[in-house]
């Protein structure tokens, strides 16, 4: 029987038994090799109002089964996709990836979060050479600052936390602070770019007193809660005073696939747009094939069969590391 990690209701983390149904036209299935754990997210999601809720982020699967109509996946492929906490994957093969011969499945679904950040890398009107600051050293933020430093943007990390700031430099970027440096000449009003991936607003409003004019501060981090006395004002104020532009780091702004004018296909709708979601993902996978980004010794490993305690020590803040990996590969099926 194959398994799964439920959270059943707030703060309720179970692992349950679940049947598969039958392959539908256009769907692959295989056997999942791990899963990415999106810390915050998750989290967020254990104390909402509507369970259950089955999580999950990204997954590596070898594929066991293709339906009859899909030509360009086969058997014993490894694929890539936006999957849950589950010891199987059953996904349209539209929507999924091939992962890059040699790259590791745990490495892989790093793609995933990855994806958060491109969609501002693919928006953004700061250029390889720009001043980039990154508030929040957390998974998202870690790569955001990877991203940047990768394609030539000068970064500067923002983060309270000690051992974030030092796994950031243990990436090369040496650049890294407790606090945003309002008061540097070398950075006061010269940031092109300001990506908030921290969900705090003090952090907002220090972004966009530090931006040149004209520059932009996006809101890739969730608020999940407000921290400090920070009002509407003093984010406006900072804004039209300085000529920012503050927007939403949504990262589905981008269609899921590009799609060009077919005459044949006029009535499914076409978008022509030159970046996509599942376009920046196989860029992401591409990039980590390639070792762009310093990931070693930035993994933690579990087993999906306790799910409370896992979850307890995430939100404990017990696991140093910031990507967690579940292993599903030692989990029976039987």
């Amino acid at each position: 029987m194959a398994q799964e990690i439920v959270i059943s209701a707030k703060q309720s983390f179970c692992f349950e038994s679940y049947q598969d149904a039958a392959l539908r036209p256009g769907e692959i299935r295989g056997r999942t090799l791990c899963t990415l754990v999106s810390q915050g997210t998750e989290l967020g999601w254990a104390n909402g109002d509507s369970f259950p809720i089955r999580p999950g982020y990204a997954a590596v699967f070898k594929v066991q089964d293709v339906a009859a109509d899909v030509t360009d996946v086969k058997r014993g492929d490894l694929r890539f996709a936006m999957g849950r906490h589950r010891s199987t994957q059953t996904h349209p093969a539209w929507q999924t990836l091939p992962v890059p011969q040699g790259l590791a499945p745990e490495i892989a679904v790093v793609a995933r979060l990855l994806g958060v950040t491109i969609s501002t890398l693919m928006t953004t009107r700061a250029r390889p050479g720009d001043r980039v600051v990154i508030t929040g050293a957390g998974p998202v933020g870690f790569l955001a600052a990877q991203l940047f430093h990768a394609f030539g943007y000068r970064v500067t990390v923002i983060d309270p936390d000690p051992v974030r700031r030092a796994q950031v430099v243990a990436s090369g970027i040496s650049d890294c602070r407790a606090v945003m440096p309002l008061d540097d000449a070398d950075l006061a009003r010269k940031v092109a770019l300001v990506v908030d991936c921290s969900g705090h607003e003090g952090a907002v409003l220090d972004g966009c007193k530090i931006a040149r004019r004209m520059g932009e501060v996006v809101l890739v981090g969730v608020p999940w809660r407000k921290l400090t006395d920070t009002t509407a004002h003093d984010v406006m104020n900072a804004v039209f005073f300085n000529l920012i532009t503050l927007r939403s780091g949504w990262e589905w702004q981008l269609p899921i696939q590009s799609k060009g004018f077919v005459w044949e296909d006029l009535l499914e709708g076409y978008n022509n747009a030159p970046h996509s979601i599942m376009g920046g993902f196989a860029q992401a996978l591409d990039w980590l094939a390639e070792n762009r980004f310093a990931l070693d010794g930035m993994f933690h490993t579990a087993m999906p069969n306790d799910p409370a305690a896992l979850y307890e020590s995430i939100a404990r803040r017990e696991i140093a590391e910031p990507f967690i990996v579940l292993d599903w590969t030692g989990v029976d099926q039987t």
